[in-house]
């Protein structure tokens, strides 16, 4: 009976390890450039090979473990071969500096080529998590091993918005925003999606990833269609372009009501309930209820 929990944690895990590994790997230099600008400016980004099927052996457990993602690049200016290992982390674990150090040793034995760490933290933590592992003794520190880190929930989603960023667009779901500006979240990421220069499966992908963590319930999905009603007519259009059916209904919704707008001008205009039916494609019965209204 308590297989269950820890069976939909795991998948849960697992979903979530494979959303943001095809992220991180579709948009590899938008994620650095947006979170690691330092980084980037080291990067020629013109040749990025992933390195597919590289496995941690945790000896201790007897067990194997794929890392996330491992993307070889070349440096600016230099004829050096960096190694950038990025691991993406849904839940805290004690551990984690450690299990980053181990990753990287095995990575180094393997490759011996430089590895810069990232870890990407998703979950909500009001702690600093530690960016290093240390090994000290009696005598002297033997280790001292560093990692960048993304905690998103420490993000302020404000900052990002009016970048033309497609990571930075799909993360904003992830970052530190309140429950009452939710319905405002998903519409500047529908507004920076409008901007990017992205194909069709790449716009879906985006929208999916989105969804997954920040999905409106029906009644911020009215208060959203309220918004867009704002929005300048050219942008409003854009938005309402987007691929996907929740702007199909959306689309529908918007029909619908101007439909209801003319039955009752045309009401008013003494035009019978059967002929405005025709007309509006509304029912006789949906006509009488707007009339009576």
């Amino acid at each position: 009976m308590f297989t269950v929990p820890i069976v939909l944690e795991e998948a849960d895990y697992m979903k979530h390890d494979r959303l943001t590994k095809k992220l991180i790997q579709e948009f590899f230099e938008e994620f650095i450039e947006g979170f690691f600008p330092d980084l980037h400016s080291h990067i020629d980004f013109s040749n990025v090979t992933f390195l597919e099927q590289e496995v941690y052996l945790d000896y201790l457990e007897g067990s194997k473990k794929e890392i996330d993602v491992l993307a070889e690049v070349k440096l600016h200016h230099e004829d050096k071969i960096l190694h950038i290992h990025t691991e993406a982390q849904s839940t805290h674990e004690a551990d984690f500096p450690e299990r980053m150090f181990l990753y990287f040793a095995y990575l180094y034995a393997k490759h011996r080529k430089p590895i810069q760490p990232i870890a990407v933290l998703s979950y909500n933590r009001k702690q600093e998590e530690p960016t290093q592992f240390k090994v000290n003794t009696p005598t002297q520190e033997v280790l001292q091993f560093n990692f960048l880190q993304l905690q998103l929930k420490k993000k302020n989603w404000k900052e990002y918005i009016q970048s033309d960023n497609p990571a930075a667009a799909a993360l904003l779901s992830q970052m530190g925003y309140e429950e009452h500006e939710r319905v405002q979240v998903k519409l500047e990421f529908l507004r920076m999606i409008t901007r990017l220069k992205i194909n069709p499966a790449q716009m879906e992908f985006l929208y999916g990833y989105f969804e997954t963590y920040l999905k409106l319930n029906k009644e911020e999905e009215k208060q959203m269609m309220e918004k867009m009603e704002n929005l300048p007519e050219e942008e409003k259009e854009m938005v309402m372009q987007l691929p996907n059916s929740y702007f199909e209904r959306g689309k529908q919704e918007g029909i619908k009501k101007r439909n209801q707008e003319l039955a009752l001008k045309l009401l008013a205009r003494g035009m019978s309930m059967s002929d405005i039916a025709e007309i509006t494609d509304l029912s006789e019965a949906e006509i009488k209820r707007l009339a009576g209204e």
